[in-house]
């Protein structure tokens, strides 16, 4: 599976981005994450390619959306009322296994990635 990111940036706080991904390959799951300077890489939202099930960390419930186009086969995430502490680089990552509990949002459980893009949140 090769995953493709675009769609970073520089906005202010409050500000919006839509990050797109493009996939090749069949997955069973898709997820976004990131990974801030000096920090682990962390789960965003995950999507079940099957049923189109839909799962958001914490801090991104409510303000990002995951969505996929079946017909592209293109992931996207879409960042509303973004922060400073949003800043970070963003991943695409997917995975040929049926994922539940904390795994789904475990990076270790994800064996494709993409090359990340920069996400800049300023105050």
């Amino acid at each position: 599976v090769q995953l493709v990111e675009s769609g970073g940036g520089s906005v202010q706080n409050g500000g919006s981005l839509r990050l797109s991904c493009a996939v090749s390959g069949w997955t069973e799951m898709l997820g976004w994450f990131r990974q801030a300077p000096g920090m682990d890489r962390e789960g965003v939202a995950v999507f079940y390619t099957g049923r189109h099930f839909t799962y958001y960390y914490d801090f991104a419930e409510g303000r990002f959306t995951i969505s996929h186009d079946n017909a592209k086969n293109t992931l996207f995430l879409q960042m509303n009322s973004l922060k400073p502490e949003d800043t970070a680089l963003y991943y695409c990552a997917a995975t040929r296994t049926l994922l539940g509990g904390t795994q789904k949002f475990d990076p270790r459980s994800y064996d494709s990635w993409g090359q990340g893009t920069q996400v800049t949140v300023s105050s």
